[in-house]
């Protein structure tokens, strides 16, 4: 019989910003070193997705501490002066 996995589902705050090259960047300022980019918003979801879970792998094989995050709500605002 396989052993059964215990997975766990976390939930972190993801920065996405478009740079001057038209790149899609994306960082998550609670992982230090967790960041990438895609040349779609889609791509740089996936691609933050991806860095998240390894990050949070070498955490967990190293017996370190997750980060217990509490979710965040970000928007952008247009204001015109």
């Amino acid at each position: 019989m396989a052993k059964k996995i215990k997975t766990m589902t976390y939930n972190f705050p993801v920065i996405i910003e478009k740079d001057e090259d038209g790149f899609f960047v994306a960082d998550c300022p609670d992982l230090p070193g967790c960041h990438t980019q895609g040349k779609t918003l889609e791509e740089a979801i996936t691609n933050i997705r991806d860095a998240i879970k390894l990050n949070l792998k070498i955490l967990k094989e190293e017996r370190q501490e997750i980060p217990k995050i509490q979710p965040v709500s970000m928007t952008s605002i247009e204001v015109t002066v």
